[in-house]
């Protein structure tokens, strides 16, 4: 991290530093899974992703095969061409079915979303499209008995709270039963693979939302998490499939994915920009509250409101909090849903006094701190006005009721990321032999340092023993010279 403000330091960030390039070793096996070799690029310096990679193989793992895709408008290589306008040119290359996930397959300003008949067939492959999001969870059974091969080819989000991976799940499930190979093609995440943040999903929260174990800002690609499901056993009823990943050549997991020089489109109609998809990364739990988030303006995630907020009193006291790398600032809007949205806004053009969000160091700022800095000071400032959505919504959106209950406790929302630290260290410990990297160096930065706590050690990990966990650092606090294991450490200390 580039900053040393002790402000940073309160939000856990477990950083993967990454040596030499991104090309997967030939001697990283897995039991179910298979990382396909791919060639040293190396010497080029660009990004490719793993639609990229499979271009330059002339698409030889698709030849001679009916294949369903699963996939959106984000599946564009680094020219910005389509992965379906590419292999449209293979006629060796059957489209039998695509798999549509939440939001469709394009984008609403995209002619084809709007040349779909009642027939439901892809105006360019004369594919059946199956919706997996409001008609099947599961790709029906005619589905899996008429293709070889699913290939899945999308961008993910970076942040647990998008539906696409449960989709991935439920197709894993169907693959599974009726022994069809899946095929991923790996891409960045696109806010940094290096930074992971908040709690994992407790198992009687767990939704189509927090599917899996997985932190909320979780720091990993599309085939990263491919991976850690079909080793892990969490597809349900712990099935397995014959799952190929191909990777990316040349990302750092320090990039952010205008780094890496790929196009990037809009991966929801609400997430319309590169600051709107990190700030999402916190922002999106409003969704279990009565305040509106952006929706209907065109800065969704960067703007929180409501008719009855009284934004002056709430910005000084949020500015007590210190949070860095972001500015807040008064607003009046009116929210307007369009024919184009899915969902009509909260206080659908009502005036709304609000608060707009600028990130104004994307390294530092920390979204999910700065969001629950929020939703506490504001139930807290406004307890008659202020609602949870039913049914405590907002515990499957944050993976437990602990943001609800610090809430009505009116403690500190500083208390928070204290709560959900032990859950970064210990996701790392089961993460880290899943990244897709050749060689690996896990540096623990953390709020430890808020209280004079220094890491003193650090590990290289290629040998990806099971020795090496997070429970291997040790900690100094410089107040009294005593030094420990980082995990006892925090089995005493991390709820204080």
């Amino acid at each position: 991290m580039r900053s040393n403000s002790p402000l940073l330091v309160i939000s856990l960030l477990v950083i993967f530093k990454l040596f030499g390039n991104n090309i997967f070793p030939s001697s990283r096996t897995y039991e179910h899974s298979k990382i396909i070799e791919i060639p040293d690029l190396s010497f080029v310096r660009t990004v490719y992703s793993g639609l990229d990679i499979i271009e330059q193989m002339d698409y030889k793992p698709l030849r001679n095969k009916s294949i369903a895709i699963l996939t959106n408008q984000s599946a564009v290589n680094r020219n910005n061409k389509h992965l379906l306008d590419l292999i449209a040119k293979y006629p060796d290359i059957k489209i039998t079915f695509l798999l549509s996930m939440e939001h469709g397959i394009w984008s609403t300003n995209d002619k084809r979303s709007k040349m779909i008949g009642r027939d439901g067939l892809s105006p360019l492959h004369k594919a059946q499209i199956i919706d997996l999001f409001k008609t099947y969870l599961h790709p029906p059974s005619w589905v899996m008995n008429n293709i070889d091969l699913v290939l899945i080819d999308y961008q993910d989000t970076g942040s647990r709270y998008s539906t696409y991976t449960a989709t991935l799940s439920k197709i894993f499930e169907s693959a599974s039963d009726f022994d069809v190979p899946v095929l991923i093609l790996d891409r960045p995440n696109p806010i940094r693979g290096d930074l992971i943040s908040g709690p994992i999903p407790r198992p009687e929260f767990q939704s189509f939302e927090s599917y899996h174990l997985f932190p909320i800002r979780h720091g990993l690609t599309i085939g990263e998490m491919s991976l850690i499901i079909n080793e892990m056993g969490w597809v349900k009823d712990l099935k397995r499939i014959k799952l190929s990943i191909i990777p990316m050549a040349n990302w750092d997991r320090e990039m952010w994915y205008k780094d890496t020089k790929l196009p990037i489109k809009n991966l929801t109609p609400y997430l319309k920009s590169l600051p709107s998809l990190l700030a999402y990364v916190g922002m999106d739990l409003f969704r279990g509250t009565n305040l509106n988030i952006g929706f209907g303006t065109s800065a969704p995630y960067l703007v929180v409101g409501a008719p009855w907020l009284s934004t002056t009193y709430l910005i000084e006291k949020i500015k007590e909090q210190s949070l860095p790398g972001v500015n807040f600032k008064e607003l009046e809007y009116r929210p307007k849903g369009s024919t184009y949205q899915r969902r009509t806004p909260k206080y659908d053009n009502q005036k709304c006094s609000g608060i707009e969000l600028t990130i104004t160091d994307e390294n530092i700022f920390e979204p999910i701190r700065t969001a629950t800095s929020l939703i506490v000071l504001i139930n807290q400032l406004f307890p008659r006005q202020f609602k949870w959505e039913e049914n405590n919504y907002i515990d499957l959106l944050f993976g437990s009721n602990e943001l609800r209950i610090l809430s009505a406790q009116k403690k500190n929302p500083d208390n928070l990321p204290a709560l959900w630290s032990k859950d970064v260290y210990r996701s790392v410990d089961k993460m880290s032999r899943f990244v897709l990297s050749l060689n690996t160096v896990l540096q623990v930065n953390s709020f430890l340092r808020n209280k004079g706590i220094k890491v003193i050690n650090t590990f290289n990990c290629t040998s990806w023993k099971t020795e090496c966990t997070a429970s291997n650092y040790f900690v100094r606090d410089d107040s009294n010279k005593r030094e420990c294991l980082l995990d006892d450490w925090m089995e005493n200390n991390w709820t204080n």
